[in-house]
């Protein structure tokens, strides 16, 4: 047996150098959608990237024994070949699965290397074993076997830690393809000192040629097949970022990151942040612009204040479109005067006109605010922070910023228990109807009550309707309530005209979502049948929200309750956008002028609209009543003004059924004494 000297060919393995280094940068690019996917999908990637890495590391093992010449003709045993193929993707894979996990360490690092490395080991070695000649043997150097041993663990750790270091990393750059060379050297540098490990020995010196025929079917099949792999898998990276990513994480409408890009810039860029700032954005009135103008002008809206926000992306910041007209800014790193600074300017941006298909329209925008660490870290915390200081700007008047506060937070617990509560309330007869006088200042007696809805709360004692009422809008819960105020203030009007010598009426206030509900005139019929109440008896009365919600139809369900004797009423009239030119196409009775005006009734503006309503309400032949007189001052201005009919602390407060029957008697003893 001699020893055979052997020797490399310059060009190929050059090649097996490019080969390793191409089939490392795939596998970086790779790595990136494994950190970005979940179940099923994140498998098939962590497999794509196996299947590259592996087969990479195997062609540049294969190219390099190619370009080794020993002058002896050499065969492959094809199921030793194929074991090392699968030994070289296995290791790749399991390395994967066990060290590109969300939260690293060393010591996974560590473990994933060396399972990467004995991997990369046995596929060399068995590569090496499938090397076939009668009369050749191979017997390996110990120090050097063990030598590349350690540089295939060594490389791989440093394989696994450069592709944890560029997980979030989607763009190519010099840093990567630096990484991928270095780790392309390392791979070449393990199996070259394997093969620097193996000692050729022949038995036949007749069978040593000077020189053999590279097997180039061989090596351009092999380099292509690998080459043509890469290409697939560069081009769907390619396709899935450019393509379904953007379809995936992009909002079709605004071009903004959506709820799912959301998700995600949570997890990669504000998982280690130190503290950042959410900017919960909801534009004012935008529903009533949609059903005015339309859904498309809606659209043209949602894109340019998207288009205005879009100016606040930087590395720093990101703007994400929620939904509808919601936006979320999120600004890393900045303190709270720099936070309510940012606000400011985007409630100035938002603002500005909007000129859309021949339509000038002005909008508003509501911020809430809410930051980490200090409201918390938590993700779904901080935007139901953010999200309740929002409405609470809405709240206190809309085109404004609110900074969450734990205060808020007490608040919304307690709305949330009430909304839960308000769902057993009606059937646990927790609520009540207290009732307010309407006083005839001419016959110094009243001439009817407003039934106005209470909750007795069991824990909490009695709440506001200015607290639950809002509740039950927004819970639709307002139309089953609606529905039992009107049949037990019928019922109550009863028993109190019983004992009276003139009728007394009872009004009872009307949402918006009763209208929409299609159930009013089902409501009154079975309130007014089951009471026995005359229908002139009944007043019903809606505010100027609800006729400027949808004049037609209101009047539609109004008129056929006007013709059955029932008076209309429109309630705090003078609060808000009033439709004088509507007024005579709406079947009204009366006109209650706002509490605003009786507050401020020292004021002569003030004093002379009350006048012009009172005016314009006698030449429309409607009745006039004046609500929130307090003071005798006030009722003297109403009665030189030519208004006779009033409401307000001054004659009663509300009060429960009980009780009005004690002050009805009263009232009546005092009448009879005066008479007397």
């Amino acid at each position: 047996m001699f020893a055979l000297t052997g020797d490399y060919n310059g060009w190929i393995v050059a090649l097996s150098f490019i080969i390793s280094i191409l089939a490392s940068y795939s596998s970086l690019n790779l790595v990136y959608k494994i950190s970005h996917s979940r179940g099923k999908a994140q498998q098939g990637w962590m497999a794509a990237s196996a299947f590259v890495m592996g087969s990479g590391i195997w062609t540049m093992h294969f190219i390099g024994m190619i370009a080794f010449h020993v002058g002896v003709p050499m065969t492959y045993n094809i199921p030793i070949t194929l074991i090392s193929i699968v030994a070289a993707i296995l290791a790749s894979y399991f390395a994967f699965l066990f060290s590109l996990t969300k939260k690293n360490s060393r010591s996974r690092l560590a473990i994933g290397g060396t399972i990467m490395g004995a991997g990369i080991v046995t596929m060399h070695y068995t590569g090496m074993a499938s090397m076939q000649s009668p009369t050749v043997s191979i017997t390996y150097n110990n120090v050097l076997w063990a030598l590349s041993a350690i540089i295939a663990v060594l490389a791989s750790c440093a394989a696994l830690y450069l592709f944890h270091k560029f997980r979030n990393s989607a763009r190519a750059g010099l840093s990567k393809w630096s990484a991928a060379g270095l780790m392309g050297f390392a791979v070449c540098g393990m199996h070259y000192t394997g093969m620097a490990a193996a000692s050729f020995w022949c038995g036949n010196p007749e069978v040593v040629v000077q020189s053999a025929p590279v097997n180039l079917f061989l090596l351009l099949g092999v380099t292509f097949t690998t080459l043509a792999i890469m290409i697939v898998t560069w081009g769907a990276i390619h396709f899935d970022r450019t393509v379904l990513e953007r379809m995936a994480y992009s909002d079709p409408l605004t071009g903004l990151s959506n709820r799912h890009a959301l998700s995600r810039y949570f997890e990669d860029e504000l998982e280690n942040a130190s503290s950042f700032t959410l900017f919960f954005l909801d534009l004012d009135r935008f529903k009533v612009i949609n059903d005015t103008l339309g859904h498309d002008i809606g659209d043209l809206l949602v894109q340019e204040a998207a288009s205005r926000l879009q100016t606040f992306n930087d590395q720093q910041s990101e703007i994400f479109r929620l939904g509808g007209d919601e936006f979320l800014l999120i600004s890393k790193g900045i303190n709270a005067a720099e936070a309510t600074h940012i606000a400011s300017v985007i409630l100035e941006h938002i603002r500005k006109p909007y000129y859309l298909e021949g339509n000038e329209l002005y909008i508003t925008g509501s911020i809430g605010i809410s930051s980490s660490p200090e409201h918390g870290t938590d993700r779904s915390k901080l935007l139901i922070a953010a999200d309740t200081a929002m409405y609470q700007a809405k709240r206190q008047g809309k085109n404004q910023y609110f900074v969450y506060n734990m205060e808020l937070d007490k608040m919304a617990s307690r709305r949330m228990e009430l909304e839960k509560d308000m769902q057993l309330a009606l059937t646990k007869g927790q609520f009540v109807n207290y009732y307010q006088p309407k006083w005839n200042a001419d016959t110094n007696y009243p001439t009817g009550f407003e039934a106005l809805l209470r909750w007795k709360h069991p824990a909490y004692g009695i709440i506001s309707p200015d607290e639950f009422i809002p509740i039950a809008e927004e819970t639709g819960m307002i139309v089953s309530m609606t529905r039992w105020v009107l049949e037990q203030a019928c019922r109550d009007c009863v028993q109190w005209n019983k004992h009276e010598p003139e009728p007394l009426t009872v009004s009872v206030n009307l949402s918006v979502k009763v209208f929409d509900s299609k159930n009013l005139m089902d409501m009154v019929l079975f309130a007014l049948e089951r009471s026995s109440l005359p229908a002139e008896l009944l007043e019903l009365e809606i505010t100027e929200t609800i006729v400027m919600n949808n004049v037609t139809d209101v009047v539609n369900q109004l008129k056929p309750l006007q013709d059955m004797g029932i008076t209309i009423s429109m309630d705090d009239f003078g609060s808000g956008y009033s439709s004088l030119g509507s007024l005579d196409l709406i079947p009204f009775h009366t006109l209650k002028i706002d509490k605003l005006f009786m507050q401020q009734s020292h004021s002569p503006a003030k004093r002379a609209v009350v006048n012009t309503i009172i005016t314009l309400a006698s030449q429309l032949n409607l009745q006039v009543v004046a609500e929130g007189v307090e003071t005798e001052q006030q009722l003297d201005f109403l009665k030189a003004s030519g208004c006779q009919v009033m409401q307000g602390f001054y004659f009663s407060k509300p009060m429960p059924r009980d009780q009005l029957d004690e002050w009805m008697a009263a009232l009546n003893r005092a009448h009879i004494q005066g008479i007397s």
